[in-house]
């Protein structure tokens, strides 16, 4: 019996998964909020341990640091803060999208993948708001750090993962968690089904495990490399708003287009799989960017609106995106190295959103029309390339979640033959049977 087989008996997305899963979405809300706040600081000229321990410690930095940068007296400290921001905010949302996808069953887990997005992009939309009324960059920090207080009770009303637990070995802990869940579902859960479980022993896995094969080390390279370009196109397309009219109106055009961007995604996903929604996704983000080219070229002021829309479909289509990568990412990684995937593919990704700023920065110093359209043009040829580089990756659609670094090998692996890993390099020489019997007795 494997993880997903309980969640199935319990009930895969029922009210205990959705009550907490609304918690869990809401620091997405804080991570809109400050992921791009500093865009409109710097525009005023006067200043320039398990995944729920995780989750809260960096939530409670993240309160701390929001409200310590408001009265930050010096430039110094004020980097400091907002790298202290930076890192506890995207930590705690990495954390969250785990726990929300780690809770339910196979077919809920597009709706827990998706939704979280959308508070990000509320939190987006509403610090634009802010910004906008206030034009005070202080008085602007303070609200947004006063927003975040609601997450103080977290501790108490969010449960650790139980998959996690068991894959600790903390079973009875998970037990209680199971047997709560079960509860407020209204279903009925036997005391000893944990007990059921086969587990091998497994330790903690760690970055160095997405190396040591190569199946899954090529696919790591793969993600992470679709992680940056994602990125890149994402906050790059935001950050030249400003180079394509007006800054407030773009950036608030830029937040409400991430609605339709992920409810596309919350219909398809699961109708035509990961991976074709995500390359569909990269292809035309990518393509509606290197298309601004001509609108710029051949017609810069008449077809501003026009250079705009393609932009807007751009950002609209790298949301759509981030959102297919999260959950492509989770549910190819086995459970023991699963945040250490996610974490990674997420530093990547900040990568491109460091470097994105620059491309704005080029066009703004080349000037001219090849100025306003080299960043999307730069921003769209990545998306392609990162996009046709999935077609190597399996669908994870409907697929039960692999525990053990076996199971991440194994993942996708259609062969009924019996294959053989000959011993290189200190590795032990190790027998697979790929047969669907063999993997369904595997464990968890």
């Amino acid at each position: 019996m494997k993880f997903d087989d309980i969640l199935k008996d319990v009930g895969e997305f029922g009210k205990y998964q959705k009550a907490v899963y609304f918690l869990l979405c809401l620091p997405s809300f804080a991570t809109g909020l400050f992921m791009m706040h500093l865009v409109f600081v710097m525009e005023t000229p006067n200043y320039r341990i398990g995944r729920k321990t995780t989750m809260y410690v960096g939530l409670l930095l993240l309160i701390a640091a929001a409200f310590g940068v408001s009265w930050a007296p010096e430039i110094i400290s004020f980097t400091i803060l907002e790298f202290i921001i930076g890192g506890t905010n995207h930590g705690s949302f990495l954390c969250t999208n785990v726990l929300g996808q780690e809770m339910v069953g196979p077919s809920k887990r597009r709706y827990t993948g998706t939704i979280q997005h959308m508070f990000f992009s509320i939190g987006l939309v509403y610090q634009t708001i802010v910004y906008y009324f206030s034009r005070d960059w202080q008085v602007s920090c303070i609200v947004l750090a006063a927003s975040c207080l609601m997450f103080i009770p977290f501790w108490w009303l969010i449960p650790e993962s139980p998959r996690w637990l068991i894959s600790q070995g903390r079973n009875e802990e998970a037990n209680v968690i199971l047997q709560k869940m079960a509860k407020v579902n209204g279903t009925k859960l036997s005391p000893d089904v944990v007990k059921n479980l086969t587990i091998k022993e497994q330790k903690t896995g760690s970055f160095k495990d997405l190396l040591k094969s190569r199946t899954m080390c090529i696919r790591a390279a793969i993600l992470c490399f679709n992680w940056m370009a994602v990125c890149l196109m994402y906050y790059g397309v935001t950050f030249n708003a400003g180079n394509i009219g007006d800054f407030y109106l773009n950036f608030f055009l830029m937040g409400i287009v991430e609605f339709p961007g992920i409810l596309a995604t919350i219909f398809l996903i699961d109708r035509i799989g990961r991976k074709k929604l995500h390359l569909l996704c990269m292809m035309l983000g990518g393509v509606a960017c290197l298309c601004t080219i001509f609108t710029v070229t051949f017609a810069r002021e008449t077809l501003r609106p026009l250079t705009i829309t393609l932009a807007v479909i751009g950002k609209m289509a790298s949301s759509a995106a981030f959102v297919c990568v999260y959950i492509f990412t989770v549910e190819l990684f086995p459970t023991v190295i699963r945040n250490v995937a996610l974490g990674g593919g997420s530093c990547f990704a900040r990568v491109g959103s460091m470097i994105a700023p620059y491309f704005v920065t080029l066009g703004m110093t080349i000037g001219g029309s090849i100025g306003e359209a080299l960043p999307l043009v730069i921003f769209g040829a990545t998306s392609v390339v990162a996009g046709l580089m999935c077609l190597y990756l399996p669908e994870t659609l409907n697929q039960r979640l692999p525990e053990t670094i076996e199971d991440g090998i194994n993942f996708g692996r259609t062969s009924n033959k019996k294959t053989l890993v000959v011993e290189k390099n200190g590795i032990d020489e190790t027998q697979r049977n790929l047969v669907a019997d063999a993997l369904e007795n595997d464990d968890l």
